[in-house]
Order: structure tokens, then C-alpha cells, then sequence
């Protein structure tokens, strides 16, 4: 049997072409892959970024909460100074109050009646203080939500 040339040609180009196929999918395989290592490069970039800015945020969220526990605590302090100042007698309390006339005042009398000195009770004083802790603690509670808000939620 003869292969005629026609035959032989046909063969050879359809084995010539064997290899051409194999080396355009290797080809596209190729392009596949650097094209899924590019999108998991963005995504490693994405993420890194991702993490920077969480991280970025916690610190300026520990830093206000720092501060702020810091100047809370002071005022306490200086809220737990005035009281021990009041009850040890070293320092008085200015009240805005006016005092009614003493029932011993004679009305034929000329002047002004001795009505004592305005003071908070005892109650009322304790009252105040706690107030003025809750004041600060309140304030710090809202400059803190403001800071978190100004250097935290805007960026």
C-alpha cells in the first residue's frame, strides 16, 4: 500500500497541528493563571489595606478612650478634693439662694433680720457631688463621642 501525497501531507499537517493546539492551551493556561494571581494580588492589596486602616482606627479610638478616662479621672479626683474640703470645713460651698426672715425678728425693728447663712444639708450636699460626678462623667462621655466621631468616623 502506497500513501499517496496528498495522504502524506494531510497526515502531516494534522501532526503539526497536534503540538499547535497543546501550545496554545498551555498558552491560555498561562494567561489564566497570571491573571488569577493578579486579581488574588489586589485582593492581598485590598485587604492589607483594609487591615491598615482598621488598625489606624483602633489606635485613635484607644487614644481618645485614654485620654478622656484620664481627664474623667481627674475631675473625679479634684470632685473627691472638694468634698473632703467641705466636709473637713476648709472650703464652703457658694449657694445662689436667698434666706427667709427668722420668725424671732421683732417688725418694729430697723434692719435686716438675721436669717443665718445659707448651706446645703448634709442630703442635699452629698446630692451635689454626686451630680458633679455624673456631670463629668457625661461630659467626658460626650467629648469622647465627638472625637471618635471627628477623628475616627470622617476619615
Amino acid at each position: 500500500m502506497t500513501i499517496t501525497p496528498f495522504r502524506f501531507v494531510l497526515a502531516v499537517c494534522l501532526t503539526a497541528l497536534i503540538p499547535l493546539f497543546w501550545f496554545v492551551q498551555v498558552v491560555q493556561e498561562r494567561d489564566d493563571a497570571r491573571h488569577e494571581r493578579d486579581l488574588a494580588q489586589d485582593e492581598r492589596d485590598g485587604l492589607r489595606e483594609a487591615a491598615r486602616i482598621s488598625a489606624e482606627r483602633l489606635a485613635a479610638r484607644d487614644e481618645i478612650d485614654l485620654q478622656r478616662t484620664q481627664e474623667l479621672t481627674h475631675e473625679r479626683n479634684q470632685n473627691q478634693l472638694l468634698r473632703r474640703a467641705v466636709d473637713a470645713g476648709n472650703q464652703r460651698l457658694l449657694v445662689n439662694a436667698t434666706c427667709a426672715a427668722s420668725a424671732t425678728a421683732t417688725s418694729g425693728a430697723s434692719g435686716v433680720a438675721d436669717a443665718g447663712s445659707a448651706e446645703l444639708s448634709p442630703d442635699a450636699r452629698s446630692d451635689y457631688f454626686t451630680l458633679r460626678d455624673q456631670l463629668a462623667l457625661s461630659r467626658q462621655m460626650i467629648l469622647g463621642l465627638q472625637d471618635h466621631v471627628r477623628r475616627v468616623c470622617r476619615r
